[in-house]
């Protein structure tokens, strides 16, 4: 026998339920009990259900070793994401789960803490699993991480950003472009003393800032001290405080674009704290379109990004990358949009 039999019978040997248990229940074959578990897609909704309810009353627990040494496959795709404090993430996320789970495939989740070396350790750990493929948030990973993906032949979709390098699988939108239309945005109303804060300071902010700089310099308007640009994580508390950081350097400010909504956020509660107006003495605008935005007094002026339908278009192609189907787009731009509400 075996060693897929052999774990594939252990079930049974301990008087734990089998999938053939399952199977008898429901008067199907094996095979078809295997295909619900494993390529839930390929079955009937209905069938699907009267074998996932089998399974429960009979306490039937899935042997995914067994699985997997009988598909070549693990079954497993390793997810890296720079944080889960950042709701941003949190929908990418889930996004892919829901892909994911309709096939019948579990997440090996990571997160790196926007650090080049930590996912260079996560990369090197997952491998180690067998993944049968892999997502990727951007583009910045070290040499070595490069060589770790390079050599370990299974696909990667990178997330968020955009390339159209030779062989690499990308979606998301241009990070530039953005920041690009929302100082547009603020030039069209008027501001001529357009500033710039940002944290974090990772290639997605960076990108943000080359956009804002490059349309300021184009409009002939770019003043260094309007930049404020720190190291820091994201938060509201964070906002507020690089708000006054910014109006001490810069105090005749007309307009402030922040990398993030939830500085933006932060900055509106200085504005009320200190009795600014806005738009009408400064305005204020964010980006992400994160879920308070709509709701703060005033409302937020920001960039709707797209970070659910990423988590969803990238598992869709990492899985026909998976099944070895040709894959029309190497590079999906899901775009973008300006939400123009009070604040700007």
């Amino acid at each position: 026998m075996d060693r897929a039999s052999k774990l594939a019978s252990r079930a049974s040997s301990t008087g734990r339920a089998t999938l053939d248990d399952v199977a008898k229940r429901v008067g199907v074959s094996t095979i078809t009990v295997s295909r619900a578990f494993g390529r839930p897609d390929k079955v009937s909704e209905d069938l699907r259900r009267r074998i996932q309810q089998a399974a429960d009353d009979l306490g039937y627990v899935r042997n995914r070793a067994a699985s997997a040494l009988a598909s070549n496959r693990s079954m497993n795709i390793a997810v890296l994401v720079p944080s889960l404090s950042n709701s941003v993430f949190v929908d990418t996320v889930t996004g892919i789960e829901k892909v994911f789970r309709a096939h019948g495939y579990q997440m090996l989740m990571g997160v790196n803490h926007y650090s080049a070396e930590e996912e260079e350790a996560l990369v090197r750990a997952y491998l180690a699993f067998a993944p049968d493929g892999m997502l990727l948030t951007g583009f910045n990973y070290r040499e070595a991480t490069r060589q770790l993906i390079d050599q370990a032949g299974i696909p990667i979709v990178h997330m968020m950003e955009l390339s159209d390098r030779e062989g690499t699988y990308s979606v998301g939108f241009s990070q530039e472009a953005a920041a690009q239309a929302m100082t547009e945005h603020l030039l069209a109303k008027g501001h001529r003393r357009i500033a710039f804060v940002a944290s974090q300071l990772d290639p997605r902010t960076l990108a943000r800032n080359r956009g804002y700089r490059d349309t300021i310099i184009k409009a002939g308007l770019y003043e260094s001290h309007r930049e404020v640009l720190v190291p820091d994580q994201s938060s509201v508390a964070l906002g507020a405080a690089l708000l006054r950081r910014l109006l001490e350097q810069a105090p005749d400010t007309d307009a402030v674009f922040f990398c993030n909504d939830d500085l933006a956020q932060g900055a509106l509660f200085e504005c009320l704290r200190r009795g600014i107006q806005v738009p009408n003495q400064l305005a204020v605008a964010g980006f992400n379109d994160l879920p308070m935005s709509e709701c703060s007094v005033p409302s937020l002026t920001t960039i709707a990004t797209p970070r659910y339908d990423i988590g969803v278009q990238s598992a869709h192609m990492l899985l026909a990358l998976i099944e070895g189907q040709t894959v029309p787009r190497k590079t999906i731009d899901l775009g973008f949009q300006l939400r123009a509400r009070e604040s700007a």
